[in-house]
């Protein structure tokens, strides 16, 4: 069993899937909050159910920056 095949094979998913994972939160974080203000800005007022659904926004959109980027970045820096 040659152990090269394998990490050829996996070491680009792998960083990819780590960078995702730990840049996924902050910017989640960062993309609600930039919703919110937004709306603030807007309504005066933002209810819970509003933040709710600004959240599932922010997690897709983030879910979608972060994996794009991290790729990019692997592609990049390993390659």
């Amino acid at each position: 069993m040659n152990l090269t095949n394998y990490y050829i094979v996996f070491h680009d998913p792998i960083w990819v899937l780590i960078l995702t994972t730990v840049l996924f939160f902050p910017v989640r974080k960062l993309i609600w909050v930039l919703y919110v203000r937004k709306k603030q800005k807007a309504q005066g007022a933002v209810s819970d159910e509003e933040k709710k659904s600004l959240k599932k926004r922010a997690n897709f959109t983030s879910i979608l920056l972060c994996v794009v980027f991290s790729y990019l970045y692997v592609s990049q820096v390993f390659n």
